[in-house]
């Protein structure tokens, strides 16, 4: 539990800010304060959070709303599935609520820390709640904080734009190769003529996530051919 506190602390620095403006955006779109809190701890997942509530504020259609959390949380199913055999031993009851607070974080530190020691299954969970617990204390408190701050904050200084700027930052150290980039074009591209041209239901986001996966996807196959291409031919010049 000390290690996984000392592994998390860091992490916290960064999660507290992107709370706080979750919080303060949910109040903007329109929410009570108590419809925020609820939002934060059923749905706890920040992305996905951030974009339902930007959904709220242009009074998409709740089928649209859900549907966008799903997408954008699809990830979770991969990290499940990546973390499950290390906690095969724990009882139900654990298994549910690990499953509640897995976060990009939390399985990220987990996973590096099984790969590389030898823990039994006792001293497994321990580390993993011990880091997921802690980041969602320091989500639904800084959430909290953000929504009794953002009720007090005037229209006129435009708090719904901290939405959009949260994504990029989240966007911007993300495209780290040709096909992320060419996936958050043609992502970003799409969703934005949605928006242009009036897509009914919002649904420009949506389809916006799914033209970028795969142009992603694409660019991805399109350069693992060439490279098999290009070593083909230099292994036949030899």
């Amino acid at each position: 539990m000390r290690r996984g506190l000392r592994d998390v602390a860091p992490i916290m620095l960064g999660v507290a800010p992107f709370a706080l403006v979750a919080g303060a955006a949910a109040v903007d779109a329109g929410l009570t304060p108590m419809q925020a809190v609820g939002l934060s701890v059923v749905v706890f997942a920040g992305a996905s959070q951030l974009a339902a509530i930007d959904l709220f504020g242009s009074d998409a259609a709740l089928a649209v709303i859900v549907l966008t959390g799903v997408v954008i949380n699809l990830r979770m199913a991969m990290y499940s599935a990546s973390i499950a055999p290390h906690f095969r031993p724990l009882r139900a009851r654990w298994k549910a609520a690990c499953s509640y607070i897995l976060t990009d974080q939390a399985y990220a530190l987990s996973i590096a820390r099984y790969a590389n020691e030898e823990l039994d299954a006792t001293e497994r969970r321990r580390y993993y709640l011990t880091v997921a617990g802690s980041l969602w204390v320091i989500w639904q408190c800084c959430t909290l904080l953000g929504i009794v701050v953002g009720a007090r904050v005037p229209d006129s200084w435009g708090l719904e734009f901290a939405v959009p700027l949260v994504f990029l930052s989240l966007l911007v150290p993300a495209v780290s190769s040709r096909p992320k980039l060419v996936a958050a074009l043609v992502g970003g591209g799409v969703a934005v003529a949605g928006d242009v041209f009036a897509v009914p239901l919002d649904l420009g986001l949506i389809a916006g996530s799914i033209a970028g996966v795969a142009a992603g996807v694409a660019t991805d196959a399109w350069l693992a051919d060439g490279s098999a291409g290009s070593a083909g031919e230099d292994g036949g010049s030899h």
